[in-house]
């Protein structure tokens, strides 16, 4: 059986991208988002999605570059001079491993998060980071074991077989993501031994940003059996802060809410939803 869920991250992030998840939501193939709960846009996409019960709104930890839950003075370890989480991911992994204090930090950020999305009152449909953070060890221990009070059910695991790009676009040469690959099949191990969903794979790793409406067809028309996660960032238009720089937001919107899109999905054969249609 073919079980797709269509992802939307950095929902909160920006009007436009709010914007964007609605559209995709309504008009194309877009079944889940992916909420980060302190993110200027947040109060927005909240009242969205109450609008749109059939979107399946998850987490998006925000454990770096962008803003925290928790006051940056109680994240001395975590967060920079501007009062955001810290961009240099290796340094703070580092500070994670060799600092008690930024482990208790990043737990009760972490925890923070958690409860900012129960106070939504929307139902936890997954759980992932911006930038993947999660695959950290540390961090992944802290997320796997706080998330179960929080009844987490299924963890996205960012593992993607290079086979199905070069298929999709042959003669291509996709960058595989070897510097998260052997952290991503530990927190797989993790994750299912901690009894959570995850996906078999996880597309838009190597085209990230550049989820372009022929690609993800060409990806879509590819789709083996199991349960694959199509991740993306779509919106209405660029130019808002915490944009990733480089990303075509508009390309990737349209890649959701193209014909060619839905009519992949029905050629395959593919079961839409969210992570929690398939949990139960």
């Amino acid at each position: 059986m073919k079980r797709l869920v269509v992802t939307a991250d950095d929902f909160g992030l920006s009007l436009q991208v709010n914007e964007a998840v609605e559209q995709a939501h309504r008009e194309g193939i877009l079944t889940a988002a992916s909420l980060m709960v302190s993110a200027p846009a947040a109060a927005d996409a909240i009242e969205r999605a109450r609008r749109l019960p059939s979107l399946r709104v998850g987490l998006h930890l925000v454990l770096v570059e962008a803003w925290p839950t928790l006051p940056a003075f109680e994240l001395p370890d975590l967060t920079d001079a501007a009062g955001l989480m810290r961009r240099d991911m290796e340094r703070l992994g580092l500070d994670l491993a060799l600092k008690p204090a930024a482990r208790r930090q990043l737990s009760a950020e972490i925890r923070a998060q958690f409860e900012a999305f129960r106070a939504t009152g929307l139902p936890l449909d997954h759980v992932n980071a911006h930038k993947h953070f999660h695959v950290h060890p540390l961090i992944a221990g802290a997320v796997l074991r706080i998330g179960r009070a929080f009844g987490m059910r299924a963890l996205r695991v960012p593992r993607e077989p290079r086979e199905i790009l070069r298929r999709a676009e042959p003669g291509s040469n996709p960058r595989p993501a070897l510097d998260i690959a052997p952290w991503a099949a530990l927190l797989a191990v993790r994750a299912r031994a901690a009894g959570l969903l995850i996906p078999d794979r996880t597309l838009g790793l190597a085209w990230s940003g550049a989820m372009k409406p022929a690609r993800v067809a060409a990806l879509l028309a590819q789709l083996p059996e199991g349960l694959t996660e199509l991740y993306t960032h779509p919106a209405t238009a660029g130019g808002f802060p915490g944009e990733a720089p480089g990303y075509d937001y508009a390309a990737e919107r349209d890649a959701l809410t193209a014909p060619e899109a839905r009519q992949a999905v029905e050629r395959a054969g593919a079961i839409p939803g969210g992570f929690s249609d398939f949990a139960r």
